[in-house]
């Protein structure tokens, strides 16, 4: 795999040696194209390894353009609907690997995510890609319709290049904005990065729920117009677990999120609780619905004490109400430290749909996490890793 590394030798190069990158490379290398792919890292696919707990979420049946956010929510339609989630599982099953359906959609190698790497280095064998890690890349140059790629001390030459470097997500990773750099040196302009999927911290008078560090809870969680039913988890920052992840992809700083704490309870159950038990309280209903340490905070700032039968109905709607639409307003998020995914990035605009091509820019290409679509929590990220790979590396 650490075949000649002398100029010119390729058709592509492709910068990133992750899921996006691996993809591309094996694709357009089994139609004949001689590619390179460089990683700084000392082995490829090291995102993989750490995702779904070890396992690798590699993908989503729900996958679909809506669970993904872009400045130009259409452009992930075209290299989606041309790579499903059903032709990956086809790759998966044909290389061996066994899988499940966790829930929502999501499928998980039953082993190891090590199983989802070697497939891809497997499939670049089959096309004789050359993969070289171990190798940080010193200099980017386009001339002559050529482009020159200096790494080890070595330059290499293609038509080609492919910008699959992901994003600032998990710096220990090695991640960083080498890819955003590298668009702006070649005119192309970046949406700002933020961190997403990613828990968020609070501070003020929402300080009072770090005390729940640990609690955990089902609720929907709702932010700019998204909306998400699945476990919010309190932490000594603030607030985490799925639904928390997924609405921090639409969060920006300033803004508040909603939390639904009994998103099983319709319009007016407080007031039933009143007629059916006129001796209870408001902390005894809660706590038969959502944990005890969880509910006795939410009385506290809500403040209505005694039995039900003393509250007015006015108060009880207007408790049911807030309880249904609790307001926090995060003082930020954990960071890329933190974040599975970067949000933002190279902007759709000066990319082809269909090849994932600079319009402006001849025989430059940009895929995965590098550009400006990021998917919700559950494998839509990889699954557009493999698309937006896929679509470049047939048109390589």
């Amino acid at each position: 795999m650490n075949g000649a590394y002398d100029a010119p030798a390729y058709d592509g190069i492709v910068l990133g040696g992750g899921a996006a990158g691996l993809m591309c490379a094996a694709i357009a290398g089994q139609r004949g194209r001689r590619v390179l792919v460089i990683d700084h890292a000392d082995e490829p696919g090291k995102k993989i390894l750490i995702s779904g707990g070890g396992r690798c979420n590699f993908t989503n049946l729900s996958t679909a353009p809506d669970r993904f956010l872009s400045a130009n929510p259409h452009f992930a339609r075209s290299a989606l609907s041309r790579y499903s989630p059903q032709d990956f599982l086809g790759l998966v099953e044909r290389h061996g690997i066994a899988w499940h359906e966790k829930t929502l959609g999501q499928l998980f190698c039953d082993g190891s995510a090590r199983q989802v790497v070697a497939m891809l280095l497997d499939e670049c064998a089959a096309g004789s890609v050359e993969v070289r890690c171990g190798a940080p890349i010193t200099a980017v140059d386009h001339a002559d319709a050529t482009y020159r790629v200096t790494c080890g001390g070595r330059t290499v030459t293609a038509p080609a290049l492919v910008v699959a470097t992901g994003g600032p997500s998990i710096p220990k990773m090695g991640a960083s904005g080498f890819a955003y750099d590298l668009a702006r040196k070649f005119g192309l302009k970046v949406v700002e990065p933020r961190p997403a999927l990613v828990p968020l911290t609070l501070s003020g008078e929402d300080l009072l729920f770090r005390t729940l560090s640990g609690v955990a809870a089902d609720v929907v969680a709702r932010c700019d117009g998204a909306a998400f039913r699945e476990a919010a988890l309190f932490t000594h920052r603030g607030l985490s677990g799925p639904a928390i992840l997924q609405v921090s992809s639409y969060w920006h700083h300033g803004r508040s999120i909603g939390v639904d704490f009994l998103p099983t309870h319709g319009p007016g159950w407080l007031l039933d609780a009143k007629r059916n038990a006129p001796r209870s309280t408001v902390r005894r209903a809660l706590g038969q619905a959502i944990p005890d340490r969880l509910a006795a905070t939410l009385c506290d700032r809500i403040a209505l004490d005694g039995d039900l039968a003393n509250i007015p109905d006015r108060a009880l709607s207007a408790a049911e109400a807030r309880l249904a639409d609790w307001r926090f307003t995060p003082n930020g998020s954990e960071g890329y430290a933190k974040a599975e995914v970067t949000a933002g990035g190279i902007a759709t605009a000066g990319l082809s749909s269909k090849t994932m091509a600079a319009t402006t820019v001849p025989g430059l290409y940009a895929i995965g996490e590098a550009v400006d679509v990021t998917g919700w929590l559950g494998g839509y990220n990889f699954h557009w890793a493999w698309a937006s790979g896929w679509a470049a590396g047939q048109a390589l």
